[in-house]
């Protein structure tokens, strides 16, 4: 029993049972051993807890960088995106990350920074728009994962459905948009290099 082995069946204790309810005890039935030699990989509930939300994250972590040439908004959409995608493939996805420290993906958070400063974008409004397009997304799937049915009254027979990718959609624009306008004007979609003015 290796520490991957036992982050691998700890995330598929995960779905099937909800983060409230995954335990070492539970793990360590699980996994046919006994609760204390857990200890061995993981100390204590919160850093197994802290592996599980980083291999969790794999998806997103391991997507392609963007390249130069790259637009910026389009790869500033595709990020959101594929966070929310990633978030959503696991039951409780987006509990289990909240409150994380990105420590093994820094190089990657520091490349994706600089490509969007050499867009045009500056470099403060850059590390804002990340933080906010991240807990925002952390938000969208923490409500879209809530049950629904846990304290929330019932909704009148007139309420409209929630598109809950629709919804993240137009706030995810709202947010770009706002990006947008503090961008340089070399940034613009009119200003790119190949694009017709």
């Amino acid at each position: 029993m290796n520490r991957e082995t036992v982050v691998a069946e700890a995330l598929d204790l995960l779905d099937e049972v909800g983060l409230d309810t995954v335990s070492t005890r539970l793990l360590a039935a699980r996994l046919g051993v006994e609760q204390p030699s857990l200890y061995y990989h993981f100390r204590t509930k919160k850093d197994l807890l802290a592996a599980m939300a980083e291999a969790a994250m794999a998806p997103h972590a391991t997507a392609p960088l963007p390249s130069p040439g790259d637009d910026w908004r389009e790869w500033f959409l595709e990020n959101a995106r594929g966070f929310r995608n990633t978030l959503l493939l696991r039951r409780d996805g987006a509990r289990l990350h909240a409150g994380t420290v990105p420590t093994g993906d820094l190089d990657r958070i520091r490349r994706k920074m600089s490509f969007l400063v050499t867009a045009g974008v500056p470099e403060k409004d850059a590390q804002m728009a990340m933080l906010a397009a991240g807990r925002y997304t952390v938000g969208c799937v923490l409500e879209e994962q809530a049950d629904p049915g846990s304290a929330a009254a019932p909704l009148p027979a007139d309420a409209p459905d929630l598109d809950h990718e629709a919804a993240f959609e137009a706030g995810l624009g709202l947010i770009l948009d706002g990006l947008t306008g503090r961008a340089a004007p070399a940034a613009d979609a009119d200003d790119r290099p190949g694009t017709p003015t």
